[in-house]
């Protein structure tokens, strides 16, 4: 093993990520005045966040009335019952308070003609327990999490976060007992490596889209904390519920905001048909996104898919007015005559449904702290280990996220981490230090990594992965396309023995950054596909055709998985989903049929 110099930092909080979440985590443990490090792989600006489109919802009311208690309600069937309802709860009651912070901070929301928020509808939102579409996502154009984000940012910068930007996390620091007591990382402009001792590290690093072939993810979206939590022996948390968003780019996986059916676009197939009237009658195109999706597919499926191979569905927004285009849709506009060189006012953009979104995740409660399966506790708490936004499963998603339901998720939770870091943590408290065998082990990976000289290429193995997951876990599942995903990916483990990693020196190697997202994919493809194997019903994003229905009797439950990081084995437990709620102002929502 190389003789690499650790350089060591102590802070009562680390946050891993700059996005939504973890740029609101961090300013919440700064203001209650916990010496706070945010490190991020990117410049905060260009996390993730930044492309989210279409909006922030909250039950604020302003262009009708509206409650809270509809909007769990949409939130609890959107999850197909698989959400937690005190977390949701959580999250719909404070969403108002959350939007409202955002907007005093700053945050250039579009305005009615009377000055409020607009809100525009979004797929799955309703009036009165489902009796329409409701108008509650708040909307800064088309182009809200640029907003939030860049708010957030300059708002952070105020408070005495210190940023280590351009830092890759490695791994976590583990104890003998469990508890989590920081995290090494390496940092690319000068090769150097940091250990970051905390009280607790709060994780929110996002989502790991960048696992399948096409995906509206940036290339960052790689679910390093996800993976983190892994090798440390931890489990992850319905990984098998991944979000296909309808309306990615054909060709290109870029997003085409489900605001812009918000706004009145509206999908056809190749005989000029609305079909989603026969899908989902009552809201039609605004129907949640796993319901929009499998439709695209079966009309694809049944030969009525656009052009001249059939494989894809039309979006049409040249109906609608050009000014409302320009006002509400200007980056939409942009996107398609770039990516798919259409002009919206005057054609339709060809889409197709791409991955967008992993509901599963780290475990949580709605303090934000990391939970595992410990003896007959299923909400035992990992000490000094918390996480949030897209890396987290809290679970307020369930089995289907409903759109734009993740960005006030993200500062909802955000916000909620710092509360708890302030209620629990004294600044300033002296930690234990840390011995060496806790990192060594890191360092053992980095190394073997950073000298890789086997035969293949890291970006081959990647495509095949990707590739793997594409084709055998999508939108529709079948148990022996799912064994064989399972076996392809093992496959790509074995062949990782042989990976190829050039050597360009510590300094800006983007093939050892390259290899070491890969690496933390590949954990989290290995689980996702044993999840989905395993889960024998089809329940909002898991569409199992040998088993088509929902099998509330023996599913209703949160899957667990860990990965053996020698054998690669996948093991398998659960956890109960919460069937209360925290207040006695709403009753448990029980499960139905969930139609739209």
């Amino acid at each position: 093993m190389a003789a690499y110099q650790f350089i060591d930092h102590t802070y009562d909080v680390v946050v891993v990520g700059a996005g939504g979440s973890g740029l609101r985590a961090a300013l919440g443990c700064a203001q209650a005045g916990l010496k706070t490090a945010c490190i991020s792989k990117v410049f905060p600006t260009r996390s993730h966040t930044v492309a989210a489109q279409g909006g922030i919802s909250a039950s604020l009311g302003n262009m009708s009335e509206d409650d809270w208690r509809w909007h769990m309600y949409d939130t609890v069937k959107g999850s197909d019952w698989l959400g937690d309802q005190d977390a949701i709860e959580y999250l719909v009651r404070n969403a108002p308070q959350a939007v409202y912070e955002l907007e005093h901070w700053g945050v250039p929301f579009s305005r009615t003609p009377e000055g409020k928020i607009y809100q525009r509808a979004f797929g799955g939102m309703t009036k009165n327990y489902g009796e329409g579409p409701i108008q509650r996502t708040c909307a800064a154009a088309d182009r809200t999490g640029h907003a939030m984000l860049h708010t957030m940012y300059g708002k952070s910068l105020s408070y005495s976060t210190e940023f280590f930007i351009e830092y890759f996390a490695l791994d976590l620091i583990m104890d003998e007992g469990g508890v989590c007591r920081g995290v090494t990382a390496w940092k690319l402009d000068d090769g150097t490596l940091h250990r970051f001792r905390a009280q607790t590290v709060i994780l929110a690093t996002g989502g790991y889209g960048r696992a399948y072939f096409s995906a509206t993810s940036a290339h960052t979206c790689t679910g390093d904390g996800n993976a983190m939590v892994l090798r440390a022996g931890l489990p992850l948390q319905d990984m098998e519920f991944v979000q296909f968003h309808p309306t990615g780019i054909y060709g290109a996986g870029c997003l085409i905001t489900e605001g812009a059916r918000g706004e009145g676009g509206y999908l056809t197939n190749s005989e000029g048909e609305r079909f989603m009237e026969r899908y989902a009658p009552t809201v039609k195109d605004l129907a949640s996104r796993d319901v929009v999706s499998r439709a695209m597919t079966m009309e694809i499926r049944e030969g009525r898919g656009v052009g001249p191979n059939k494989d894809h569905i039309f979006l049409h927004l040249d109906h609608l007015d050009p000014k409302i285009l320009h006002e509400r849709l200007p980056g939409i506009s942009e996107t398609a005559k770039i990516f798919s060189g259409v002009d919206v006012t005057k054609e339709p953009i060809p889409v197709l449904p791409t991955v967008h979104y992993n509901m599963g995740g780290i475990p949580t409660n709605f303090y934000g702290e990391a939970v595992t399966r410990k003896g007959k506790d299923p909400d035992a708490v990992v000490p000094g280990l918390m996480a949030v936004g897209e890396a987290a499963c809290v679970s307020v998603h369930g089995a289907n996220r409903l759109g734009s339901n993740s960005l006030i998720d993200l500062v909802v939770f955000g916000r909620a981490v710092g509360l708890r870091c302030a209620e629990v943590l004294k600044a300033g408290v002296a930690q234990p230090e840390l011995k060496p065998s806790q990192t060594d082990g890191h360092l053992a990976r980095f190394d073997k990594f950073r000298n890789a000289a086997g035969s293949i290429k890291t970006a081959a193995l990647r495509l095949e992965m990707q590739k793997a997951m594409q084709e055998d876990v999508a939108v529709y599942r079948m148990g022996e396309t799912l064994k064989s995903g399972v076996d392809r990916l093992e496959v790509v483990r074995q062949k990782a023995a042989d990976i190829q990693v050039t050597d360009r020196g510590m300094i800006w190697n983007t093939d050892l950054v390259e290899t070491l997202e890969f690496d933390n994919l590949l954990g989290q493809a290995m689980v996702t596909a044993a999840g989905a194997l395993n889960r024998q019903e089809s329940r909002g994003a898991q569409a199992r055709e040998d088993f088509p229905d929902r099998d509330d009797k023996t599913w209703m439950k949160h899957t667990l998985a860990w990965c053996d990081q020698t054998s690669g084995k996948v093991a398998i437990d659960y956890r109960p989903v919460h069937t209360y709620t925290l207040s006695k102002d709403i009753d448990y929502i029980k499960p139905k049929a969930r139609v739209y």
